[in-house]
């Protein structure tokens, strides 16, 4: 693990070795960080490279995992509605940059998948693949944040995510009370979806508490390729609970030429 300096605030990064094909970056959940990606057989992103034979980079966006931070994030420092473009637009291209990466698979689970897509939308990236991507708000996604507030503040949640985060308590409310910003219900990435022309995998869970099939469904680029795969007996973590298949569709997906 190492800490890069991007746009003046500490980034925690995890590099892993593979070939010359555009590398894999993985981009994490609202709750999520390098450690989070952990399971059961281990690192994920580590058996995706082994699997492609590509490098991987595993990065905390601010406030997650051993990054920065976020000063006053319940004040001041409030996310706003429109963070993941920030994310998409700003962050990312700037962490790409000093790791020399000009063209990568973009690899994004839950907000990292917005932020993929958004990424993506602007930017040249081999490939983008996604899973339980939010493009639009639904009133299940607000009812599960809604409950996951009051796991935290009176069940066990807390005491789960302190295990992969630095300041917990940072990494819980900027998600949490930027989801439940009444301004929220106004994200609607779609249209910026649509500007898509690199080739896009979506994987959504029929089981998801967060999300339907709307969510995938409506990324519709005009001009690239997308691949919709829809899961049974799976819910918001398609790498957790269908962890076999989903490594071996981002394999297939990313065998194909140009990727």
């Amino acid at each position: 693990m190492e800490l890069i300096e991007v746009n003046g605030v500490r980034l925690e990064v995890v590099r892993i070795d593979g070939n010359d094909r555009p590398p894999i970056v993985f981009l994490h959940e609202g709750l999520g960080s390098v450690a989070m990606w952990q399971g059961r057989a281990g690192s994920w992103p580590e058996a995706i490279c082994a699997a492609t034979g590509r490098a991987g980079v595993v990065w905390s966006r601010r406030g997650y995992g051993r990054s920065d931070p976020v000063p006053d994030v319940r004040g001041s420092g409030r996310l706003k509605p429109d963070y993941m473009h920030h994310e998409a637009w700003a962050v990312l291209p700037a962490l790409l940059q000093h790791l020399g990466i000009a063209r990568p698979v973009l690899l994004g689970h839950s907000d990292g998948a917005s932020i993929a897509l958004l990424h993506a939308s602007r930017f040249p990236v081999a490939a983008c693949i996604v899973m339980a991507p939010h493009v639009m708000v639904e009133d299940v996604s607000i009812d599960s944040i809604a409950r996951a507030r009051h796991a935290y503040e009176h069940g066990d949640l807390r005491a789960r995510l302190a295990r992969y985060h630095a300041d917990v308590d940072c990494a819980f409310w900027q998600w949490n009370d930027a989801w439940l910003d009444p301004a929220f219900r106004s994200f609607d990435i779609r249209d910026e979806c649509r500007a898509i022309t690199a080739p896009v995998l979506a994987i959504q869970g029929e089981d998801d508490a967060y999300g339907t099939m709307r969510q995938i469904e409506e990324i519709a680029p005009t001009r690239g390729p997308l691949q919709l795969e829809k899961l049974a007996a799976c819910g918001h973590s398609p790498h957790r609970d269908q962890t076999e298949r989903v490594t071996r569709l981002v394999q297939a997906f990313l065998a194909q030429p140009g990727r």
